[in-house]
Parts: C-alpha cells; sequence; structure tokens
C-alpha cells in the first residue's frame, strides 16, 4: 500500500465511519477502483485506520468522558453483546465479508429502512442538545443501552453499518435522533478499539512483522481519519436533527445498486 492509497482510504473512512452508510461498502468499492492487493497488511490497516476515528470522538466529546462512573457503565453494558458475538462468530463473519453482494444486500436493505425509519419513529424526531449532566447520566438507563447493544450486533454482517444498527437501536427505545447518534459515537469508542487490537494480535500472532514503513502508512491513514472524522461528526450531528435520514437512505441505495452492477459487470470486486 502507498502513502498516497493510505490518504484516500483515511478520508473514506473518516467519512464513512460515523455515518450510517456502511465503512465496508465503501472501502470495498475505493479499494477495488484504486486496485488494492488484499494482502493481510490491507486487512489490518483496513481495521487499525479506526483508532483515528475513535481519538475524533475523544477530542470533540472529551467533557462526556469526564462526566461520571454511569457514564462508563452503560458504554461497557452496551459494548458486551457486539464484543461476545465478535468473537463467536468470527470465522462466520469473515466468510460474509468475502461476498460482494451479501454487502450490496445489506446495503439496499439497510438504505430502504433508512428512507421509512423517521416515520416508523415520529417521537424521535423532536431533538435537543443535551448539556445537563444529570439528564446524560439518566439517558439512556442501562437497559436501553444492553438493547442499543444487541442491536449494534448487526453490524457484524458487512454492508449492515455500526452506526446505523446502533442507532436505530436507541430511537426503538425513545432516544431522540441526537441522542441515538451521540450515544452511538461513544460506543464506537470501546467497540472499535477492541476490534483493532484484537485484528493487530492476531495479524502479529500469525508470524507478521510491521515495518517501519508500514507503521508509516498506519500513522498517516489514522491521521487522515481522525481530521475527516471530526468533520464528519459535526456534519452528521447537524444534519441529523434538522434533516432525519431519508437522504442517507437512498444514498446506499445507490452504492448498493453500484457494487451489484460493478460485480455482475466482471469488475474485480476486491474485499480487503
Amino acid at each position: 500500500m502507498t502513502i498516497i492509497e493510505a490518504i484516500i482510504l483515511g478520508i473514506v473512512e473518516g467519512v464513512t465511519e460515523f455515518l450510517p452508510i456502511s465503512s465496508t461498502g465503501h472501502l470495498v468499492i475505493t479499494s477495488s477502483i484504486m486496485g488494492i492487493e488484499a494482502d493481510n497488511f490491507t486487512k489490518l490497516f483496513t481495521v487499525a485506520v479506526q483508532l483515528g476515528a475513535i481519538l475524533s470522538v475523544l477530542v470533540m466529546y472529551w467533557r462526556r468522558f469526564l462526566q461520571s462512573i454511569p457514564f462508563y457503565v452503560k458504554i461497557i453494558v452496551a459494548a458486551v453483546p457486539a464484543l461476545a458475538a465478535g468473537l463467536l462468530l468470527g470465522d462466520r463473519i469473515d466468510a460474509f465479508l468475502e461476498n460482494p453482494l451479501g454487502i450490496a444486500f445489506a446495503l439496499l436493505l439497510g438504505g430502504i429502512v433508512l428512507i421509512f425509519i423517521d416515520k416508523l419513529f415520529p417521537e424521535s424526531n423532536t431533538d435537543k442538545h443535551l448539556t445537563d449532566s444529570q439528564e446524560l447520566d439518566e439517558k439512556p438507563d442501562l437497559k436501553t443501552a444492553f438493547i442499543i447493544g444487541v442491536f449494534q450486533c448487526l453490524a457484524l454482517f458487512p454492508g449492515v453499518s455500526r452506526s446505523a444498527s446502533s442507532i436505530i437501536g436507541g430511537m426503538t427505545q425513545k432516544l431522540t435522533r441526537r441522542q441515538a447518534a451521540e450515544f452511538s459515537f461513544f460506543l464506537a469508542v470501546p467497540t472499535m478499539f477492541a476490534a483493532t487490537a484484537y485484528k493487530l494480535l492476531k495479524y502479529l500472532k500469525e508470524g507478521n512483522k510491521l515495518s517501519t514503513r508500514d507503521i508509516e502508512i498506519l500513522a498517516i491513514g489514522n491521521l487522515v481519519a481522525f481530521i475527516v472524522a471530526m468533520l464528519a461528526i459535526r456534519f452528521f450531528i447537524n444534519y441529523l436533527s434538522k434533516k432525519g435520514f431519508k437522504v442517507f437512505g437512498y444514498y446506499r441505495i445507490v452504492i448498493g445498486l453500484i457494487i451489484i452492477g460493478l460485480y455482475y459487470s466482471g469488475y474485480n470486486l476486491q474485499i480487503i
């Protein structure tokens, strides 16, 4: 992987990780267009580059992470289902990763859901920005946090989108769109950190080594993802509060159709 390719994938990761449009689907298309070889380091990079996105959440919401112990308890409770499912179903999930059509249909189905989600949960449309620390401690409660975590498990299947599944989970529990989206950001921190740590440990245990060049590429990709993710989060929250999910639903459908079109035209879709 070249530095230019790392920068481009970092941009794609930063833009798509926190939007409900599936970073996996976009990485499939981007990597295929650029012809990036799907070797072990590339597969590690596409997971490890999430660390940059994690840091953007910590920087933008640093006050939330200093507010109280109950906040961390709820994040941990919400993270447990996906972490457990990932350990139990890791090999089967890898098999799904090898199927571009599976990703495309997940994008299509998720897109249809997002088009109608605002009408299904109209009570979520009245958003307000939470500033009171006590209210932040109460919403969501532990039960709601766990249910959101269960919804996040759907994102183990490529193309579903971690952000979309956890936000929808929050809306089913009567959180506003903004509350659901921000909790999804917070939940990304332990989930994505654990996924990155697991992938890196597995990479090293299989006898692979990180060269100085590899570390440089990882650092550049993460820096780009960090900067872009900060902009994407700010845009998403502002847009979501005013407009809702419909445009993201249509966008997912378009991307899904593009993947299907590329697949049946004989284009080499590399799953990285």
